[in-house]
This record gives C-alpha cells, sequence and structure tokens, in this order.
C-alpha cells in the first residue's frame, strides 16, 4: 500500500481524536467515580449521624424492612408472616412436649424420668432447631414453613387418654396447611399429620422438600464421650445402617426414619409412606469445653399423591435408646442401640441372646447394678469353663515344671531348637497342651467387644452408684488432675481401672512364673505390656466395664491358685513323667507334635549346615 502525505496526516489526526476521547472518556468516569463516593460518603454520614441520634427510629427501619420481605415471601400467606411466637405444652407420664406456633412444630421434649449430668431434666431439641418444608405461596414467591406463624388450636383430649392439638395456615383462595400432633399416654413418640389442601399448588412435581437442621447438647457428664459416641442413624431401603467418621451420607433408597443419636438418648423422624430421597450432613463440634455435641442438618424429599388434598402420616420420637421401647417404634429402631456394629457386628446376637437376657434376669430380683454385673461375670466364667478348664490345667502344669524347663534352656544354651524339643516332650510326657493357654485370650476378644458395646449402651445403668462409683455407665473418679492426659486417660484417675490392671498385672506374674526364664528382655516383660496399656485406655471407659474385669481377673486368679494348690499334685506329675521316661512304650505323639518336631529338626540341620559352611570360608 502507497502513502501520500495527506494519507499519514489523516492516520495522524485519527490517532489525536482517539487518545484525545479515551483520555477524556476516562477522565470523566475518575470524575464520576469521585462524585458517587462522595455522594456514597455522605449517605453514610447522614445515617450515622441519624443512628446516633436516633437508634431505635434506625432499628425500627431495618425490622419494617424485613417485615416487608417477609411478607412478599408469604405472599398469600402474607397474614402469617409476622406474628408473636406462642408455646403450648402437653403432658404425659414420660415427657412434655413444647410445642410453638412459629413453624407449627415441636421445639423441646423434657424427660420427666431422666436427669442431665447438672441435675436438671434432660432436654432434647431447642429453639435453634428448624423442621420445615417449603411451600409456594403465590405464582412468583416462596416460603418455608418454619418462618410462617400458624394458628394454633386448644388443646383436647381423646377418649384413649391421648392429647391433641393443631397448627393451621390458610389463605382466602381455599389453600390450607393443618400440622396435627397427638401425644399418647405413657410412650415418647408423637404421631405428627401433615394436611395439605391445595396440595397440586402448594408444591412443585408433587415433591415435598423437608429439612430439619438439629443441634444436639451434653446431658451426659462427659462431653467428650458423648461425642464420640453420637452419630446419625436411619433405615434405607428395608436396612439399618448410620455414619460416625464420615460427615456425609447421600440417599439412593427409600427412607423409613432418620435419627439424630447421642449416647443415651435419640431424636428420630420418621415417614409413614418413607422419604424417597435426600442427603444428610453432620459435624462434631471438636471444643470440650462447648456443651455442644454436633449439629445435622437433613435435607429429605418425599413423593406426594397427584391430589388436591393430602394426608401425610409422620411421627417424630423424643426419647431414651432403650432396646425394649425402641423394639416395640418403627421397624428397625432397635438397631440405634449399639449392641454390635460394622467390624464388630459378630457380638451382637452375643449380646442379644445371652448377655441381655441374663442381666435382665438379674435385674429383675436385684436393685442393685453392681451386683447384677458380678453375678452377670460369674454366669459367663461358668459357661465358659468347659473350655478354660483344661488350658488352666495345663497352666497349672506348666507352673510345676518350670524348674525341669529352667534346666533344660540352662544345658541347652543358645541351642534354641535342641531346647524345642526336649521341651515339647517334656510337655507331651506330663500331658500339657502348650497352646491350651491361647484358649482364655482368644474367648475375652468377643467377650470384651460384646461388654463394651452393651455396657455403654445400656442406659439402665445410667446415674446408678455401687461402692464408690456414682454412675455405672461413666467412669469412676477418685482423684482429679490438674492436666489431662493422652489416649483415654482423661484429667481424672479411675479407681475400678486401678483394680483392674492391678488383677491384670497378678494374673501376667503368675503366668510368667509357669514359663522358662527367658533370655530376651522384649519377651520376657511383654505380658505387662497390655495392662500397662489398659490404664490409659481403661481410665475413660464407663465403671461398668472395670468392674466386669476387676471381678473376671480375680475369678481367673482363684481358679489358677485352686488348680495348682488343690487339685495339681506336684509329686504325681513328676513321678508320672519319670514313669513314661522309664517305660518302653512311648506314648504316641500327634501329628501335630510330630510336625512340630520334623520342623524342629529341620531347622536344625539347616543351621549346622550353616555353621559348617562358615567355617570352612
Amino acid at each position: 500500500m502507497n502513502f501520500d502525505k495527506n494519507t499519514i496526516i489523516g492516520f495522524g489526526l485519527l490517532a489525536i481524536l482517539f487518545f484525545g476521547f479515551f483520555w477524556y472518556n476516562n477522565k470523566a468516569q475518575q470524575e464520576l467515580l469521585k462524585q458517587e463516593k462522595h455522594v456514597q460518603d455522605s449517605i453514610a454520614h447522614v445515617n450515622a449521624m441519624r443512628a446516633a441520634e436516633n437508634p431505635q427510629k434506625l432499628l425500627q427501619d431495618s425490622l419494617h424492612q424485613d417485615s416487608l420481605m417477609k411478607q412478599t415471601s408469604a405472599g398469600n400467606f402474607a397474614t402469617a408472616a409476622i406474628g408473636v411466637p406462642r408455646f403450648d405444652t402437653i403432658e404425659n407420664e414420660v415427657m412434655k412436649v413444647v410445642f410453638t406456633n412459629k413453624g407449627g412444630r415441636i421445639q423441646s421434649v423434657i424427660l420427666k424420668n431422666y436427669k442431665a449430668y447438672n441435675g436438671e431434666d434432660v432436654t432434647l431439641g431447642s429453639a435453634h432447631d428448624t423442621l420445615g418444608y417449603n411451600i409456594n405461596t403465590d405464582n412468583n414467591n416462596s416460603a418455608n414453613t418454619n418462618n410462617l406463624f400458624f394458628t394454633a388450636s386448644d388443646i383436647t383430649k381423646n377418649a384413649d387418654g391421648s392429647q391433641q392439638i393443631e397448627f393451621k395456615l390458610s389463605d382466602a383462595s381455599g389453600q390450607s396447611i393443618v400440622h396435627q400432633f397427638t401425644v399418647l399416654p405413657n410412650n415418647y413418640m408423637v404421631n405428627w399429620n401433615i394436611l395439605l389442601q391445595g396440595a397440586n399448588r402448594l408444591v412443585n412435581n408433587n415433591q415435598l422438600n423437608f429439612t430439619w437442621i438439629d443441634h444436639a447438647h451434653q446431658v451426659e457428664r462427659s462431653a467428650h464421650y458423648e461425642r464420640v459416641t453420637s452419630n446419625l442413624c436411619f433405615y434405607e431401603g428395608d436396612n439399618f445402617d448410620y455414619i460416625s467418621a464420615k460427615s456425609s451420607h447421600q440417599f439412593e433408597k427409600p427412607i423409613s426414619w432418620f435419627s439424630n443419636v447421642q449416647q443415651f438418648f435419640n431424636i428420630t423422624l420418621v415417614a409413614k409412606n418413607n422419604f424417597t430421597g435426600g442427603q444428610i450432613e453432620w459435624k462434631r463440634e471438636s471444643e470440650d469445653t462447648s456443651r455442644m455435641l454436633f449439629h445435622s442438618t437433613a435435607n429429605l424429599q418425599m413423593k406426594l399423591p397427584a391430589e388436591n388434598t393430602v394426608s401425610i402420616p409422620m411421627q417424630m420420637y423424643y426419647g431414651p435408646n432403650s432396646y425394649a421401647i425402641l423394639k416395640k417404634e418403627a421397624k428397625g429402631m432397635d438397631q440405634i442401640v449399639n449392641l454390635g456394629r460394622s467390624l464388630y457386628a459378630f457380638v451382637r446376637p452375643i449380646n442379644l441372646y445371652i448377655i441381655m437376657p441374663v442381666f435382665n434376669f438379674f435385674a429383675s430380683f436385684i436393685s442393685n447394678y453392681g451386683w447384677v454385673i458380678l453375678l452377670l461375670t460369674l454366669f459367663i466364667r461358668l459357661i465358659t469353663s468347659p473350655l478354660t478348664y483344661s488350658s488352666y490345667l495345663s497352666g497349672a502344669k506348666m507352673k510345676v515344671l518350670k524348674p525341669e524347663l529352667d534346666a533344660l534352656k540352662q544345658k541347652f544354651g543358645s541351642d534354641q531348637q535342641g531346647f524345642a524339643m526336649e521341651q515339647m516332650k517334656l510337655y507331651r510326657e506330663a500331658g500339657v497342651n502348650p497352646l491350651g493357654g491361647c484358649i482364655p485370650a482368644l474367648l475375652q476378644i468377643p467377650i470384651f467387644f460384646a461388654l463394651y458395646s452393651f455396657f455403654n449402651s445400656n442406659i439402665a445403668l445410667r446415674g446408678q452408684p455401687f461402692l464408690w462409683s456414682k454412675d455405672l455407665s461413666s467412669y469412676d473418679v477418685i482423684a482429679r488432675l490438674p492436666f489431662s492426659l493422652p489416649f483415654n486417660f482423661g484429667d481424672h484417675i479411675s479407681l475400678f481401672t486401678l483394680t483392674a490392671v492391678l488383677t491384670s498385672f497378678l494374673i501376667s506374674f503368675y503366668n510368667m512364673a509357669s514359663t522358662p526364664t527367658q533370655d530376651n528382655p522384649a519377651l520376657k516383660y511383654m505380658p505387662y505390656i497390655f495392662p500397662f496399656f489398659m490404664l490409659f485406655f481403661f481410665n475413660g471407659l464407663p465403671s461398668a466395664l472395670t468392674w466386669y474385669y476387676t471381678v473376671s481377673n480375680t475369678v481367673t486368679l482363684i481358679i489358677q491358685f485352686v488348680i495348682q494348690k488343690k487339685i495339681i499334685d506336684h509329686d504325681k506329675i513328676l513321678a508320672k513323667i519319670e514313669q513314661k521316661r522309664k517305660s518302653p512304650k512311648a506314648k504316641t505323639k500327634s501329628k501335630w507334635q510330630e510336625r512340630y518336631e520334623q520342623m524342629v529338626e529341620s531347622q536344625k540341620k539347616l543351621q549346622e549346615l550353616k555353621e559348617r559352611t562358615q567355617k570352612k570360608k
């Protein structure tokens, strides 16, 4: 392209014009921003002056604005947007139910038969909790029932002893919402029936969206331990499930009920026609100084029939985690009581069919639960005695043989294979089962986990004193520490834990006295490590469990002492061994003994070959 002088001058003028335009426009915008800022500052200054002169008026203006927004959101139900909170209480033999007209719902429930750690009646629910659903208030607006004031009816009493109250919302077009609550006599379950008139206009796509926000507060002595035992339970797809470690759960199947569960109490929302889906989220409170245990948010959907008038039957349970009570309520609610779950589900049948019936039997004629636990312990030891007796007998025989074992240890020195073979020979001659001592330890595993679940969840133990323990469902305290130790030790010392640890040490000491001297320090002191760790992990456990361990260990010591002193004859065992040694007919070896000796012999030959090879080098 050829540029003459005029063309160049033209492009230059255009460039100057564009530059000038953008410079002027930018300057004008800056001036405009300065003016706007000046106006905003002036308005803020005036508002600040007004607030200083008349803060009440400014508050009223803010409330008026909020009121207008609520009325707009309420649409055809505008008269319900603003109101005065009203509270009604219905009592039966076991609880006081407090209702509020804001949201037309249960605000809280006071349990008459249970006391919190501070001596007050246990209260479930609070003014900070909400439970409601969204409705269409007109063509362009929607509102949550939690924010609307219902009209409350008078409390009526029915012929069956139940009491009833209704909360109603209605508009000029004939749409209405009725929350009907029925409190049954001597029952923790409240029937909640929702009646929707004009349901096809009140909800979209025939779906009702519930939102339940719950804040659980401390009622037990240890907020930390109550948090640990709290969880969310639900019945999804005709199966019980729960979350404890996870923070959320997405429902993929119909949900019959959903429950916020504390250590000994729960609040459960039951849908007779099931929720079709939803999601729950929860979070444990991390601060031990807070009375808050956890807060949860449940968003649950329910499909409604495509009809103008719809009735939605629901229920709400506010009460104890009692197996006998919950089993009579909605299907699967008895599993809220943790008698064994997940990895420990194998102990649930033990609790249901052995421990619980026996415990309840003893409790039916003994009022003190500490003695009930003692009898339960004796019963458990009695039914396991056929399996443990032979092992205790072998252990007693091993103690008799200890001088011979020590002599063999000294004779063979570092020759472990030679010592092992002679040891097995000695055991065979004396009729000792070297693996017999494993049986009591293996039996303790399912029994411990069963009782751990049982004592942690058994509300019958709550507040029950025994000896120096004020509450068998919690740890006992004989001394307070000015600091807190890690794991489960805490800031206290439990005497029942000390007795359990001491008796465990004595058992370890007895068992070590019946085995040959160990050269390896790690093996020598290994049996004493478990009782030491017990001190840290058991110190915060319920005293019912540590009391059980104390009794069980004491019984073990008594049995071993009786067998050793009254049943086992030291001289007879040694004479029997000598007789077998002199007898030309050796006792037939078991298959296991034959394989063990073959293995030891192979290892011995391999070691000798290795030593000869090293010498040649």
